[in-house]
């Protein structure tokens, strides 16, 4: 079945399927049964959850499992974890998996491994085993079903083997509520169908990437470079498809897409993320929140439905800050705070901005006329991966953001003398790297003091370094975030002052630019309050949160109301990174979320 939520005007919740409902009016006996080999050999944990009976849904029901886990201690947990058979290991030679397992391994193509394969995963069994002392364990049909490739698994295998057991555990439990999760598809006959679609989405937009990065199969996508003028054009055939009445790329590369309400002079729900990526990135961050409302976009139009506003998705072109010092550009030209001295920034290879923008056709003129006007609209609401932890351990699917976190970035030089390492005793030498080393480690150590502020150099960089030469120049970034603007000053104060302490005891010359500053940005009380309604509507327990990364929400949040809602990342909710990763049933818990969001705005204008 079809789980997407209805976008009616009838603020309702999902309906429920019918065997939740069977499940919720069942004897206890029948119940378990219903339930049974969901957790490997470990039935205890469903029957213990059936306790919450009744549920509103199948996110309910999974959620009251994984607090069942969660508070059955370590012992138990690894009960559970060594319950689990190997990977491709003698069970399955000897024919004695359960049939869930047989079901997993073989979609994942491991009944019927080389002997090459065979001999890598057994040895990497051992490995793991006597490391960490219990089975590996990986949901092995993947972030969409289907199965993940050999290659995958074993990469998978490869890299984990080097955690820490602590973390490891906490994996493979993650692994485990995941591998539950789709049983539980499985046995209520319930498949994420508008999530897979998205799920497909980001893959087919990920083909594009920067010349140098798609070789490798890496992800870049650069402003205004042939891929990211592709994934452009894909992104407005995407909302040509789905139904959108208006589509164009504006003056600065945005993808602009527009559902009309049902009348003419209806408001505008503002909503979109960013579809440029960091070097060698992940398929979701930004992207995520376009393909969410285009779905939903999509719904309405196969439905013939319009509701009392409009709905006004954009594709941000630009927010990384990766080609130019100029973050945000495309979403401050949405607020009218386009800096047109940002033209006249070169990139690495001297390419102005303004060369770049008419080189890829659009006109410098039009910039000025993208400024939305905030009456025009309701306000803005932006669909996100986490890019963090806390989801992911807390084993739900969403979160409900509260505030974006304020930052300030900067980019500097510290110049020192070059040197023979072999000739400049240690007490003669200007070394700028180290000047930069002893700051980065001042950083960790204020940044800890405030409990939640951070703070990274991210960028550390000799020009023309050898191995013999004692460094004269490091080239570095900087990049501070904290819950409050002040908080943010204070730590900023904090460590120029260090910087400008360090350079002067050393010897070395300082050059340093503020490239990025951004304030804090809380979420509208109304706007979040919806984003908690909708949660809630899944029967999926809220969550509130701050978000420690910067985003368009907190550009838009200059000009009109803003919240935000985060989807949960896999693999330990890493971002910024090849390992980035959701799975299509949390893409469709989004996806109705947003809908039930277009429920409650209809319910409010009508």
């Amino acid at each position: 079945m079809n789980t997407s939520a209805p976008l009616t005007p009838a603020l309702a919740s999902l309906p429920m399927p019918a065997k939740l409902q069977a499940l919720n009016d069942a004897s206890l006996e029948k119940a378990q049964e219903l339930l049974s080999g969901l957790y490997e050999h470990s039935d205890w944990i469903a029957h213990q959850a059936l306790a919450q009976r009744p549920f509103r849904s199948v996110a309910q029901l999974k959620a009251a499992m994984c607090a069942v886990l969660d508070g059955a201690g370590r012992e138990a947990q690894l009960a559970l974890v060594r319950a689990h058979p190997e990977l491709a290991g003698k069970a399955m030679l000897s024919q004695n998996l359960t049939a869930e397992s047989t079901n997993e391994q073989s979609k994942a193509g491991l009944t019927n491994c080389s002997a090459e394969e065979f001999e890598k995963i057994q040895t990497l069994n051992s490995n793991y085993n006597q490391k960490f002392g219990w089975p590996f364990i990986l949901a092995v049909r993947g972030p969409r079903g289907v199965g993940l490739h050999k290659k995958e698994i074993i990469a998978a295998f490869e890299r984990r083997l080097q955690g820490h057991p602590d973390f490891e555990l906490q994996e493979c439990l993650r692994n485990i509520h995941r591998i539950v999760e789709i049983r539980l598809n499985d046995k209520f006959d319930m498949e994420p169908t508008t999530g897979h679609a998205v799920w497909d989405w980001h893959e087919a937009l990920a083909k594009h990437s920067d010349p140098g990065f798609t070789e490798h199969g890496q992800l870049t996508v650069t402003y205004l470079t042939p891929a990211h003028q592709a994934c452009a054009n894909d992104i407005g055939q995407r909302m040509q498809s789905c139904g959108f009445d208006d589509v164009h790329i504006d003056a600065v590369g945005n993808v602009v897409g527009r559902y009309h309400g049902q009348k003419p002079d209806a408001p505008y729900l503002l909503t979109g993320s960013h579809f440029d990526t960091v070097r060698n990135g992940g398929k979701y961050d930004g992207r995520l929140g376009i393909f969410v409302p285009i779905a939903c976009v999509d719904a309405l139009h196969r439905e013939g439905k319009r509701l009392p506003f409009g709905i006004e998705v954009i594709a941000f072109a630009e927010e990384e800050g990766q080609r130019y010092k100029a973050t945000f550009l495309s979403a401050g030209a949405v607020t009218g705070d386009f800096k047109f001295e940002w033209l006249d920034q070169v990139d690495a290879n001297g390419i102005a901005m303004r060369d770049a923008i008419t080189s890829a056709g659009h006109e410098l003129s039009q910039i000025a006329s993208l400024a939305r006007d905030p009456k025009k609209y309701l306000g803005f609401v932006e669909v996100h991966i986490e890019q963090g932890p806390v989801l992911n351990a807390l084993h739900l699917p969403l979160g409900v953001v509260t505030s974006i976190n304020a930052s300030v970035r900067y980019t500097g030089s510290v110049l020192g003398t070059a040197s023979h390492a072999g000739t400049t005793p240690m007490n003669r030498r200007q070394d700028a790297a180290c000047a930069v080393a002893e700051l980065a480690l001042f950083m960790e150590q204020r940044a800890l003091r405030d409990g939640d502020s951070v703070a990274t150099i991210g960028q550390l960089h000799v020009p023309s370094g050898s191995v013999n030469v004692v460094p004269g120049r490091c080239d570095f970034s900087l990049d501070m975030r904290a819950p409050s603007d002040a908080q943010r000053d204070a730590l900023a104060s904090d460590v120029l002052a260090e910087l400008n302490l360090i350079c002067a005891r050393r010897g070395v010359h300082l050059r340093l630019e503020e490239t990025m500053r951004a304030a804090a940005a809380p979420s509208d009380k109304a706007w979040q309050k919806r984003w908690e309604n909708a949660v809630d509507a899944l029967g999926i327990p809220v969550h509130r949160m701050t978000s420690g990364a910067g985003h368009d929400a907190m550009k838009m949040h200059e000009i009109m109301p803003q919240a935000m809602l985060f989807v949960r990342g896999e693999n330990s909710g890493i971002s910024h990174n090849p390992l980035e990763s959701t799975t299509s049933d949390d893409m469709q818990c989004a996806i109705d979320a947003f809908g039930h969001l277009l429920s409650q705005l209809s319910l409010e204008m009508t």
